[in-house]
Formats: structure tokens, sequence, C-alpha cells
């Protein structure tokens, strides 16, 4: 199905989920350290543009879900895992943030690369 601005309401307030029950093999496991990819689409994404190129460690598997970059132009779901990845501040933000910051972020497989 192709979302539409039309729709958005009804599928939340039936509690919809970008969940798919596929089997995937996860790429990347909790305690693994992995770079954002540094593109730049002219499509949708759901990559920050300030993460690119950064680098974090994995924290937790979420799940599969539909990847919204396909999903969102009619592409298909192109099911993939979904990762809470913490980055350290001064990573993200420079030497100026202060140096025990973190920042945890949810980034999909597309998305990284192993460091």
């Amino acid at each position: 199905m192709l979302l539409t601005p039309e729709i958005v309401p009804g599928l939340l307030a039936a509690g919809a989920s970008a969940r798919v029950s596929e089997e995937v093999a996860p790429r990347f496991r909790a305690g693994e350290g992995v770079r954002m990819r540094n593109h730049n689409p002219t499509t949708h994404t759901r990559l920050p543009g300030y993460l690119r190129g950064k680098a974090g460690v994995v924290e937790l598997d979420h799940g599969v879900f539909a990847f919204p970059d396909a999903h969102a132009h009619g592409l298909g779901h192109k099911a993939q895992h979904c990762y809470s990845v913490r980055f350290c501040a001064r990573e993200v933000w420079g030497p100026t943030a202060p140096e025990r910051d973190t920042l945890r972020v949810d980034v999909f497989d597309d998305y990284m690369d192993t460091l």
C-alpha cells in the first residue's frame, strides 16, 4: 500500500506499525561499532544529516521493519533491521560538546557500515 497523506490519520488511529514479520538476518549486533553512510539522496531519508559519516555503537536491535526510504516511494517495504545506535556528543557536535554526553538514534541497516 502506498502511504498517502489522506490515509495517515486512519492508520495512526488503528495503531499501524511499520514492523514486518519477515525473517531477515541482522547485519549488526549490540556492542558493534558502526559508521553512518555519508550519502545525500534527493528523495526521502530518515538518516539525519548531522549523523552522516559519524561513528557510533549499536546498543539494541529493535527488530525488522519496512525501510521508509523505499516504502515512501512505493518501492516495497525492503524489510530490514532498525537499531538504537549510541553516539558520543563530541563525535556528532564537535570538541566543544560535553565529554560525557551521548545521543541515541534509531537507524536502519541501509544507513550503516561496520567500522
